[in-house]
């Protein structure tokens, strides 16, 4: 699926901090936690929860979010839709990372088994 450069830019301009508040209200609300929450977040990009605190405290946008992580090689194994987008078929590199994190928050908050997750066995 090919998005808009306008869709492309606005996500990659929003920032992280702006969104998290959000993630760890949607986890909680459903009973995970937010250490839950920083493991997701850790599986997927490879930021300790120290670095996940700076990248949060300097407002960093989700480009350069993503431009830091080290993106774990089994996201490709994230499929299925969120936000009416089918991740697989998402061609910009970046939306498709921010979508796989979405996919991932929502796994944890509809009560997925974190092996299932994390794309474990």
């Amino acid at each position: 699926m090919n998005t808009t450069k306008k869709h492309d830019d606005r996500i990659a301009n929003i920032t992280f901090a702006s969104v998290y508040p959000h993630y760890a209200a949607k986890v909680e609300k459903k009973g995970r936690t937010i250490e839950e929450l920083h493991q997701v977040i850790t599986w997927l990009t490879g930021f300790c929860p120290k670095k996940l605190q700076e990248l949060i405290d300097n407002g960093a946008t989700f480009e350069r979010f993503f431009e830091e992580a080290t993106i774990n090689p089994n996201a490709s194994l994230i499929t299925g839709t969120i936000c009416g987008y089918r991740i697989e078929e998402i061609t910009t590199p970046l939306t498709r990372e921010v979508r796989c994190l979405d996919k991932l928050i929502d796994e944890l908050a509809n009560g997925r088994k974190m092996e299932k997750i994390l794309r474990s066995s």
